[in-house]
């Protein structure tokens, strides 16, 4: 299960160290607004989906809280579905949607998960909501 952190289940983007710090610096300014997942983690982790109007505690690598994120939007889809729209608004900077790919293909495959067209990803939108601190039904 993913940590639970004032009551909200948490959100801890890429992998600790350097890109963890960026992706979250990336949402906390507001840049980030989206993010893509494999559903094959949610079993492993025996969660279920985000849902829109879901708050998430975003962590950082030492599993405190930097920010409150509310889910917008929620799709499962082929990873060769993910639209230029969706990996635009990831905001890391790729200039094109196959770009896009070749990220994500090579970062999971360095995880030891290799992904192929077909593989079903979680593709949410968010927006941030909030400072670390705030309860659930806050606003920002």
């Amino acid at each position: 299960m993913w940590p639970r952190v004032n009551g909200l289940r948490s959100m801890e983007l890429g992998t600790p160290g350097g890109v963890r710090a960026r992706l979250n610096a990336l949402a906390l300014a507001g840049r980030k607004t989206a993010t893509t997942g494999l559903l094959a983690e949610y079993a492993t982790e025996a969660e279920g989906l985000e849902y829109p109007g879901e708050r998430l505690a975003l962590l950082d690598d030492g599993g405190e809280p930097v920010g409150v994120i509310e889910i917008t939007g929620v799709e499962v889809k082929p990873f060769a579905e993910v639209t230029w729209e969706h990996a635009r608004a990831e905001g890391e900077g790729d200039t094109s949607l196959e770009e896009w790919r070749t990220g994500h293909r090579g970062y999971w495959e360095r995880l030891g998960t290799p992904v192929d067209d077909g593989t079903p990803v979680v593709c949410l939108a968010f927006r941030l909501t909030g400072p670390p601190g705030a309860p659930s039904g806050q606003t920002g």
